[in-house]
C-alpha cells in the first residue's frame, strides 16, 4: 500500500487538460480510501473508455458497409494476407483468436453476403480455403479508410511526437500485461 502523498505524486492531479470522469472516480476513492494508489485505475479507466468510445464509432462506420467490427476483422485479415487473399478457417481463427464455432458463424454470414467464398483446399481433402471476393475486397478497402479517418480524428489533439510516444508507451504496457 502507498500513502496519500505518493498517490498524489504517482497519480498526479488532472493535467492542463480538462478533468474527466475518471478524475472524479479517483478523487472519490481518495476521499474514502486515501491510502490507495489509484494511478493504475486512472490509466486503465481511460484506456477502457477510449476503447469503448472508439469501438462504438467504428462499429457505426462499418455498419454503413453492411458489416460488423468482427466481420471487418475477418475481411481485413484476408486482405492483409495479400493476393490471392486466401487463408484456411484455422488460420483465420488463430489470427483473430476465435473459436471454430465463432469463426464458422462469421464466415457463413460473410459468404451469404457475397463478401467471401469457401472452397475445398486443393492440398488437403478435408480442408477448406476462404477467399475474399471482389465485392469483399472493395468493401474492406473502403471500410479500412473510413475506420482510419475516425482514428485520425480522435488523435487530432496530439502532435506527431505525442502520437508516437503514446503508441510506444501502450506497446510497453501491452507487453507487460500479456498472459504469462
Amino acid at each position: 500500500m502507498t500513502t496519500k502523498a505518493s498517490t498524489t505524486t504517482k497519480a498526479g492531479k488532472a493535467s492542463k487538460a480538462t478533468k474527466d470522469p475518471v478524475d472524479a472516480i479517483t478523487a472519490q476513492w481518495a476521499e474514502v480510501r486515501p491510502e490507495l494508489d489509484t494511478a493504475p485505475m486512472a490509466v486503465f479507466g481511460r484506456i477502457y473508455r477510449i476503447a469503448r468510445a472508439m469501438g462504438d464509432r467504428i462499429e457505426k462506420a462499418y455498419a454503413q458497409f453492411g458489416i460488423s467490427r468482427g466481420e471487418f476483422d475477418v475481411l481485413a485479415t484476408l486482405r492483409r494476407s495479400g493476393e490471392p487473399y486466401t487463408l484456411s478457417p484455422r488460420q483465420l481463427s488463430a489470427t483473430l483468436m476465435l473459436t471454430t464455432g465463432g469463426m464458422t458463424g462469421r464466415l457463413d454470414k460473410l459468404e451469404r453476403a457475397g463478401l467471401l467464398v469457401r472452397s475445398p483446399d486443393p492440398h488437403d481433402r478435408r480442408g477448406l480455403r476462404v477467399t475474399l471476393s471482389e465485392r469483399g475486397l472493395a468493401i474492406v478497402d473502403q471500410a479500412v479508410v473510413t475506420g482510419l479517418e475516425l482514428q485520425h480524428e480522435a488523435l487530432e489533439g496530439l502532435g506527431d511526437e505525442q502520437v508516437e510516444q503514446l503508441s510506444e508507451l501502450l506497446r510497453q504496457l501491452l507487453a507487460g500485461t500479456a498472459e504469462r
